[in-house]
């Protein structure tokens, strides 16, 4: 009997548990222990970008020039001239905390009744906001003691701690309301305790593996805060479907009479070699995002990859000799309203499916074309989608404090908050030709031992005069001195970072599609299910991107998830949901299709495959599904928008991918393609046949077909 190479590890796993369970248990120790006591390094804002404003950060950075981190106090009065003394109380207050310096005597607004104080953190902005508190404290004592006055507080140091402050919440809602929920689906999909916490414990082991093994690399790498909660999301989801997958088709082998060994093999050499390919086919398309030509997506790759080959590891390893120690113990803790086992231990399973797929399969045609036009009108709005780098003011929400501030300090002094920043390098800065250039400008900051100079740019009329600063005054101003001048600054990094997004979007994009197409041309032999694999997957994308776009460019159903519409969606969403739910929804494709072709393997016809198929997988996929819809809607509840769009697009993408795609629009297509979905072209018969069905069983075998098999049989068509 010749097994697979997931068979082969499964087999060895099995028959050297301990040394599997104790060498999974030492890789993540050791990976938690030797990265907690490294900690993390968190990558400057400044290398989160791309085009010009990359170039400006350089300039400073590689001259050793640090900006300070600003901040800003709008004090606004009924009348005129009445915020003065509340003004003075401010400066005084912040003055005493000594954390800053430069502090600007108040900047009164054109109509009297409002003043802005300005002033900078000392020491290196990235930590600013760990040594905000006492500032942020001090303003808000003056503003106890004055009611009679409004006073607000918007910074970069302030911003950065109330961001690290939601992130660290955030992330920790996310954990433990999805754990919960994770095990709550579990519980109810089998019944028993100990077969649920079993995925829930791999998959949160892997997660702690990867988090140790990130922050070891994030002292050579660039990672942002955001891959942290990102690689926790892909990992929690991935481990407990990947297990959540073998786990079943053990339960459902052993429930069709096999012994224990026999089931936990065919488990091993089927669903284990779902889970090799699936699991290949994630990192593979998480791979393509180092071609975005983004930093950003660059950790967003790492850490997705690094936690996907744990989960897979972990899922061919220590899974199987975990289920060969359990043995019938896997049932420990049944709950007797959810347990499903019938007479002699069968599972009766894939009824619902069943029902669903008699109609689909009897008019293809019509439920195709049906899903097809359904996801289609989902997507349409996609079609206006517009995206930026959200500022903070977005991402908080319009209601908080810091938003509320940025608002009232843009609409009383305009382009004050966000202001753009030239920076200019030559050969002599103090040259009489680049003397009269700086001075058309107003606030100009000259670094002479550097010969660098810094320029802030108020931007009232927002991507319009960006423009004409960087076409117009900028090339007027120093385009025959031969000095270098760059444009930075909020506005000017989400422009770049769009630009380089839509330059790196196809190459990104053509990856993806060219090696899933190789991917699910080895595994299945077949080009029609490797193109029909790519074009339904693209359908779920859009539709995703039609319902984000949808709920937060144009606000309808925000307020559902607590949310709201931003006018945008954040700029790296597109990219990585595209990404992520390629790579995602091949885990439960290939399973499904697997054991389409495993029923066709044994002589059955397509349709009666598809229906074999997809009845016996349909539990496995509705619980996978439910379980990451429901991780990814946890997301959705955090309060940054970008998580809330995350969590939105995937979880929507998902939905509808494990039901309109994978129950009605795979079935139905397949159906009208009949046997054209297993040839193989002359040109492509040297790849290798795989086999799809169980070791030992040849085509025409019916495997289970005992006893058990009859009264499963017997219990469906009831």
């Amino acid at each position: 009997m010749r097994l697979n190479l997931a068979a082969r590890i499964g087999v060895w796993s099995a028959h050297h548990r301990k040394t599997a369970i104790l060498g999974w248990l030492l890789l993540v120790v050791l990976a938690t222990g030797i990265g907690g006591a490294a900690g993390t390094v968190d990558a400057a804002e400044s290398e989160n970008g791309a085009g010009d404003s990359v170039r400006a950060a350089r300039i400073l950075d590689d001259a050793g020039i640090d900006r300070p981190a600003g901040e800003m106090v709008l004090v606004s009065a009924a009348g005129v001239g009445d915020w003065k003394a509340a003004a003075h109380d401010v400066s005084v207050a912040v003055t005493e905390t000594g954390e800053i310096r430069d502090l600007a005597a108040p900047v009164p607004s054109r109509d009297g009744k409002e003043a802005l104080i300005t002033f900078d953190m000392k020491g290196d902005a990235t930590t600013a906001p760990d040594r905000v508190r006492p500032v942020l404290d001090a303003v808000s004592g003056v503003k106890e003691a004055r009611p009679d006055v409004r006073i607000e507080q918007f910074g970069e140091a302030s911003a950065g701690k109330w961001l690290s402050d939601l992130l660290g919440e955030d992330l920790r809602k996310a954990e433990f309301t999805a754990v919960p929920l994770a095990l709550g689906i579990l519980l109810v999909a089998f019944g028993a305790v100990v077969a649920a916490l079993l995925p829930v414990g791999l998959a949160l082991t892997a997660c702690l593996a990867a988090f140790g093994l990130l922050s070891l690399a994030s002292h050579q790498l660039q990672l942002f805060q955001t891959t942290y909660s990102v690689m926790f999301l892909m990992g929690f989801a991935v481990g407990v479907d990947y297990c959540l997958f073998y786990l079943r088709r053990e339960r459902d082998e052993r429930a069709a009479g096999r012994d224990p060994g026999t089931a936990l093999r065919i488990a091993a050499s089927t669903s284990g070699r779902s889970v090799l390919v699936s699991g290949v086919t994630v990192m593979v398309a998480m791979a393509g995002m180092f071609l975005s030509g983004l930093v950003l997506f660059d950790g967003f790759a790492i850490a997705t990859i690094t936690v996907v080959l744990i989960a897979v590891l972990g899922s061919v390893t220590v899974l199987p000799a975990l289920l060969s120690w359990l043995g019938d113990r896997i049932d420990a803790g049944r709950v007797p309203l959810l347990n499903r086992r019938g007479k002699r231990g069968v599972r009766v399973s894939g009824g619902i499916a069943g029902t669903l797929l008699r109609p689909v399969l009897a008019r293809p045609k019509i439920f195709a074309v049906a899903s097809v036009v359904v996801l289609l009108t989902l997507a349409a709005p996609a079609l206006g989608m517009k995206t930026e780098s959200l500022g903070l003011e977005k991402q908080f929400g319009s209601d908080s404090e810091l938003s509320v501030a940025y608002r009232h300090i843009e609409e009383s002094f305009p382009g004050g908050p966000a202001p753009a920043l030239v920076v200019v390098r030559a050969d002599a800065i103090d040259s009489p030709e680049l003397r009269a250039a700086l001075g058309t400008f107003d606030k100009v900051t000259v670094h002479r031992e550097a010969n660098i100079a810094e320029i802030e740019v108020p931007l009232p009329g927002g991507e319009a005069d960006l423009t004409e600063l960087r076409e117009k005054r900028v090339p007027a101003a120093f385009g025959d001195t031969g000095a270098e001048a760059y444009v930075t600054g909020e506005l000017a990094g989400s422009v770049d970072f769009n630009d380089q997004l839509k330059r790196g979007i196809v190459p990104v994009f053509a990856f993806i599609t060219v090696v899933t197409f190789l991917l699910m041309l080895f595994c299945f032999r077949s080009y029609v299910i490797a193109v029909t694999s790519i074009l339904l997957n693209l359908l779920s994308v859009g539709a995703a991107y039609g319902v984000m776009t949808a709920v937060f460019q144009h606000g309808r159903g925000a307020s559902l998830i607590g949310s709201e519409g931003v006018g945008a969606i954040e700029s790296w969403m597109p990219l990585f949901v595209l990404v992520v739910l390629l790579g995602l929804s091949m885990d439960y494709h290939v399973f499904v299709v697997s054991r389409i072709r495993e029923a066709r393997e044994r002589g059955l016809g397509t349709r009666a495959a598809i229906d074999e198929g997809i009845r016996r997988t349909a539990g496995a996929v509705t619980g996978v599904a439910v379980i990451m819809v429901a991780v990814f809607s946890v997301f959705a509840t955090l309060s940054m928008q970008d998580m809330q769009q995350m969590g939105v697009g995937l979880a929507v993408a998902v939905l509808l991918d494990a039901t309109v795609v994978r129950m009605i629009l795979l079935p139905s297509v397949m159906a009208l393609l009949g046997e054209r979905n297993w040839r193989t072209p002359r040109g492509l018969s040297w790849l290798p046949k795989t086999d799809h069905g169980e070791p030992g069983t040849g085509a025409g075998a019916e495997p289970g077909a005992g006893p058990e098999e009859h009264e499963v049989r017997a219990a469906r068509r009831v």
